[in-house]
Formats: structure tokens, C-alpha cells, sequence
């Protein structure tokens, strides 16, 4: 696959290359990241061509914002893509900023947090990320993080919040001010609910459309293509373990992988060893293979990161090795494969 193959977002008209960059890491998710480490990685991702770059607040409370905001501020606006999210306002914390519990960050900055999906709120949250991003224009804006994980039973709550929120992107998105919008999805049972209330761009999928979960293929994918939705898919690593392996310390869903996750990796790996294709290979090309899907924005914390990254997708994966996990049930089998 060309990492940097640009591809239609839906039916925005926007093309967004194959290959982005998730900026997650970078607000020390978990583990700290030392400044010096933070620009060498990025240095590297635009030197080595990669044109999409995908943000927060959250990520670290505005730490990651502001890293990627001092790269990209000092290139050409109209080389790159950038998308951030709006959802939650901060302010500063009053107390000693040694004391400041900014979990689930290991790191990140001493920013207390509300969430807010009104219009007012949506305006101040991307007010202050253009001035943490040092970039007047942003050109995907993401609901973020309005699910049940999150809210639990408040969600039509929020939902209803978000009424006059959507008419405020709308306006931003008549006005040019930004290219398209859409919502972060971890669960997901929103997607329905967005589709239900909300006219949206774009959905950006992370955790529910990855070698291990290929839920959204049987409902979901076919009303987001029957509307011209389009799909980025976040975490394509899973948030970790198909890209450590199925080791006990790795992550799946942002916290410790269960048995059960590990032991379906273990297996996927041994089809892996077999055809001698990486698992970070296999993981990282295998969304790309959905025509909804325009772009994989896996983090990086490191240069090298980077560049591997960029070899996963180069890799020549055969039709076998995915007939493969279909037929000893690994993968669904209607899932579309290169």
C-alpha cells in the first residue's frame, strides 16, 4: 500500500492521504515523553512525507496541541490536514501544579476540564485550540467523546446539548471556516444514535474496526456508505496490543488486554509467523482494505516509530494469509482484504 495515496472522506470532496499521524501519544498517555524526544518524532513524520496530523484537547490536557502546533505552525497551511475535537473547556488549575492529578495522562499539563457540547462550548474549545495549535484554521472538527463510557445514562442528555452545537459547526463549516465535522466513536452503539439525531461528515472509529472487531461490517458501514459518511479509523493498533503482541502488559481498549483478547492475538500471530507478515502490518493495512475507510491514524512516541509505521503499510500482504484468518474464524468473513 502507498502510505501517502490520498483518498475522498465521504462525500465531503476532501482527500486525506492513507496514513496520518495520531497525536494521543504525544499528550503522554502512557508514558512521559520528554520535549526533545516530542519534535524529533515529529520532525520525522513530516519529513518523511505524512500530511495528516490528528489532535485534542485531551491529549494531555492541551500538551499535545501545543507539540504538534509547534510543527505545524511553521509549515505551509495548505500542505497539511489537521483535525482536533471539541467537547470539553478548560481552565487552569489553581492549586500547586505538582498536585494536579491529570489521569488517565502520566504527564500532560496542569488544565482542569468540563465537558460542553453546546454551541458556546464548541466555540471555546476551538478558540483555545487554535491559540494551543498557534493555527487559525482547522479543517476536521470532532465531537468527542460522547458515549456511555463517558456519560452513562446522561447521554441523551448530552445528546440534547449537542443540539445547538451541530447548528454552530454547521456554521462554521458554511462559513469555510472549517472543511467538515464529525465524532470520535469508542462505542459503538453511538454511531446509530448520531445517525438517528445528526447529519454528519465523517465518523472517526477508534477500537470498533480492527483485526480484532469487525462489528461495525454487518449494519453500521453499509448506512454510513449509503449516506456518504466517511471513516478514519483511530487506534488501528487498538491501543496497543497489535502492535506490542499479545504479551501480558499489553493494552487493549486503553487499559490491561484480558486473557481472551490475548490469547485471539496469540493466534492471530501464529498465522502471522507462518506467512511471514508483521502483526503491525497485518493490523495497519487490514482497515485500509474497507472502501469506507480513508485513513489509519496510528501515535508515535518515537522517530523510529515513525518510519516503521510507514514500512508496515509497504508491506506486500497476500490474499492467502487473510483467506486464512477468515477460514479458522480470526476475521469475519465478510470483511473486505486487499
Amino acid at each position: 500500500m502507498n502510505p501517502f495515496e490520498t483518498r475522498l472522506l465521504g462525500n465531503t470532496g476532501i482527500k486525506i492521504p492513507s496514513l496520518g499521524f495520531g497525536g494521543a501519544p504525544l499528550g503522554e498517555l502512557f508514558e512521559k515523553v520528554e520535549h526533545l524526544q516530542a519534535i524529533e518524532t515529529l520532525d520525522e513524520a513530516y519529513a518523511s512525507g505524512i500530511r495528516y496530523y490528528d489532535t485534542a484537547p485531551w491529549y494531555g490536557h492541551g500538551l499535545s496541541e501545543h507539540r504538534l502546533g509547534n510543527l505545524l505552525h511553521q509549515k505551509n497551511r495548505h500542505e497539511f490536514i489537521l483535525s482536533t475535537k471539541v467537547g470539553r473547556v478548560y481552565r487552569p488549575f489553581k492549586g500547586d501544579p505538582v498536585l494536579f492529578d491529570g489521569s488517565p495522562w502520566v504527564g500532560g499539563l496542569p488544565f482542569e476540564w468540563n465537558f460542553d457540547y453546546s454551541a458556546a462550548g464548541f466555540e471555546r474549545s476551538f478558540l483555545d485550540s487554535t491559540m494551543r495549535l498557534g493555527l487559525n484554521r482547522i479543517d476536521l472538527l470532532v465531537i468527542h467523546d460522547l458515549d456511555r463510557s463517558y456519560h452513562g445514562k446522561s447521554v441523551s442528555n448530552k445528546l440534547q446539548e449537542l443540539e445547538t452545537g451541530m447548528e454552530w459547526l454547521k456554521m462554521m463549516k458554511n462559513s469555510a471556516a472549517i472543511q467538515a465535522f464529525g465524532a470520535g466513536i469508542n462505542d459503538i452503539e453511538m454511531i446509530p444514535l448520531f445517525l438517528e439525531h445528526f447529519e454528519l461528515d465523517f465518523f472517526l472509529v477508534a477500537m470498533p474496526y480492527t483485526l480484532l472487531n469487525q462489528e461495525p461490517l454487518k449494519d453500521i458501514f453499509p448506512e454510513c456508505e449509503r449516506r456518504g459518511i466517511g471513516i478514519i479509523i483511530g487506534s488501528p493498533y487498538a491501543s496497543g496490543i497489535l502492535a506490542s503482541g499479545s504479551r501480558k502488559e499489553s493494552k487493549y481498549g486503553y487499559v490491561a488486554a484480558s486473557e481472551e483478547i490475548r490469547k485471539k492475538v496469540q493466534s492471530i500471530e501464529v498465522i502471522c509467523e507462518d506467512h511471514g507478515i508483521p502483526l503491525k502490518a497485518a493490523a495497519l493495512q487490514f482497515p485500509l482494505a474497507h472502501p469506507q475507510v480513508s485513513s489509519v491514524i496510528p501515535g508515535a512516541l518515537r522517530a523510529a516509530q515513525v518510519n516503521e509505521n510507514l514500512e508496515m503499510l509497504k508491506i506486500h500482504i497476500p490474499l492467502e494469509f487473510w483467506l486464512e484468518l477468515k477460514q479458522t474464524g480470526l476475521l469475519h468473513p465478510e470483511a473486505p482484504v486487499a
